[in-house]
């Protein structure tokens, strides 16, 4: 007789992995009194640590400009160790993609604005992200470029 094992789903940890900071222009930018344009990317990524065990992180890249020259850049990775069992494919798509950043995301937001403001600036406050929809959208572009992928044909 089968046992039904029941999911599991616990956080292990969750740490800072990477963080850098860059300002290849001072000090001589930081006198221009001029409002620098901000550019944010976000980015997430899963890997398998060990069996059942996976290390999700979200990537967060601050770039600020003022014309064409940098002010400060600000890269930082927030990752987590998540033991996830007992699960359907079908369930693990959205659990690692959309559940596990929304954990670890608050961190990383946390720390961002921590080292910005360190380096002498004022806080940069990332927007909260609907990780869900991200996830969609994610899952919608590559079922697209599947769809879009050429094929080969023999001659």
């Amino acid at each position: 007789m089968s046992e039904q094992q029941d999911p599991v789903f616990q956080i292990q940890r969750v740490y800072l992995k990477e963080a850098s900071l860059e300002q290849p222009n001072s000090p001589g930018i930081l006198l221009d009194p001029t409002q620098p344009s901000v550019e944010i990317q976000l980015g997430v990524d899963a890997n398998p640590v060990a069996e059942g065990i996976f290390e999700v992180a979200v990537t967060a890249t601050v770039q600020t400009k003022i014309g064409d020259k940098t002010v400060f850049l600000v890269e930082a990775k927030q990752a987590g160790i998540f033991e996830i069992r007992n699960m359907s494919e079908e369930q693990m798509g959205p659990i690692i993609g959309i559940a596990c950043p929304q954990i670890v995301y608050p961190y990383l937001r946390s720390n961002v604005a921590d080292l910005v403001q360190r380096a002498g600036f004022p806080q940069v406050h990332l927007a909260e992200i609907n990780f869900q929809a991200m996830y969609e959208q994610q899952q919608a572009n590559a079922a697209a470029a599947a769809v879009e992928a050429p094929t080969a044909t023999l001659q």
